[in-house]
C-alpha cells in the first residue's frame, strides 16, 4: 500500500484543539486524523455499504443535494 501525502488547511483554534484531543487520547496530531478518518469511512461504510472503487461522477454529489 503506498502512503501519499495529504495537506490541509486548518484553523488555529481548531488545530490547537485538534492538538489536545490527540495529546489526551495519547497520539500525534497524524495519528489521531487517521485515527478520525477510519472512524469516519468505517461509519460511512456500515451505513452505505463497503467502498470498493472510486465514485462515478454521476452520483459523488453532496448530501442533501440528490433528487
Amino acid at each position: 500500500m503506498a502512503i501519499k501525502s495529504v495537506s490541509i488547511r486548518i484553523e488555529e483554534e481548531m488545530l490547537k484543539k485538534l492538538n489536545f484531543v490527540a495529546d489526551y487520547e495519547g497520539r500525534s496530531i497524524n495519528s489521531h486524523i487517521l485515527f478520525l478518518i477510519r472512524q469516519n469511512i468505517k461509519k460511512f461504510e456500515l451505513t452505505n455499504g463497503e467502498i470498493k472503487e472510486e465514485i462515478p461522477p454521476e452520483i459523488n454529489i453532496k448530501p442533501g443535494k440528490r433528487n
